[in-house]
């Protein structure tokens, strides 16, 4: 099978959160279909067959399914625009519909999903220090003006506000314990997030539920965060900028603009980079 490697929210030349991307006749089974991510070995795979006007897309880490991925969604996106031309694309998840614009110029492929919609709800203190302590982090580490909170922007998110760039750069945790706390809670990943500016963010977001210590662009979790700073009443004037990555030398850039309707699809953009061999 054609899996193409296709790195999404790249800066340049550089950068990115690398995806693998199937595009079929028929989606293949399931078994077989988190093998073949396994195989892979990025954080995520996404597999598109064509259904109705659209697609009906899957995405698998290498130990689990996932029921949304950004980064994946925007290779996919690059990908069907490179084959059949510039467009926006109609995804058919496992719990939700959604799309994807794509375009090439320039020889710069860019994308943009329009996520599912947002919720988010407070953290219960008793989980907010289970997680602070598996990361080593203390009550003054954190950023009061963005309370610890599950999101959710199409899969659920637990986020951490930290006061300081130098902690977020010094992130480290101990992985299987993390991970069997995101698998009972149901979480695709940990975002941790500092506010440059109040429209500048650095996140960091390990996903250890997925098999993989750290990813470096986001899509999932930048829609649910942003949603979450809409709830907050933040002064995102209509859209927020993320560097992820920088920390692990896969420096990525996600945009997203957040309109004012409360829980509405966050739209996620970014540009894509075709690796090689």
């Amino acid at each position: 099978m054609d899996i193409q490697r296709i790195a999404a929210f790249s800066e340049g030349e550089t950068g990115g959160n690398p995806a693998g991307v199937l595009i079929a006749e028929a989606l293949p089974a399931p078994a077989d279909m988190q093998r073949l991510a396994a195989e892979v070995g990025f954080s995520e795979t996404a597999f598109a067959a064509p259904q109705g006007d659209g697609w009906r897309v899957r995405y698998f880490s290498p130990k689990i399914e996932v029921p949304f991925c950004g980064h994946a969604t925007i290779a996919l996106g690059a990908a069907l625009a490179l084959k059949f031309g510039d467009g926006t694309f109609a995804l058919a998840l496992n719990d939700a519909d959604i799309s994807v614009q794509a375009t090439k110029a320039d020889g710069v492929v860019s994308a943009a999903l329009q996520s599912p919609p947002t919720r988010s709800r407070p953290s219960p203190p008793a989980l907010t220090a289970e997680i602070m302590a598996l990361f080593g982090f203390s009550a003054d580490d954190l950023d009061p003006a963005i309370p610890p909170a599950l999101i959710n922007g199409g899969a659920d998110h637990f986020v951490l506000a930290l006061k300081s760039r130098e902690r977020l750069a010094a992130m480290a945790y101990d992985f299987e314990p993390t991970r069997a706390v995101m698998l009972r809670e149901g979480w695709a990943t940990i975002l941790l997030a500092f506010a440059e500016t109040p429209r500048l963010f650095h996140t960091r977001n390990p996903f250890a539920s997925g098999g993989v210590y750290e990813d470096p662009a986001t899509g999932a979790a930048t829609a649910a965060f942003a949603g979450y700073l809409r709830d907050l009443g933040w002064p995102h004037e209509g859209s927020i900028e993320i560097v992820q990555g920088e920390d692990m030398g896969m420096r990525s850039r996600l945009h997203a603009e957040i309109p004012a309707e409360p829980g509405s699809s966050i739209r996620v953009s970014g540009t894509a980079r075709i690796m090689r061999g």
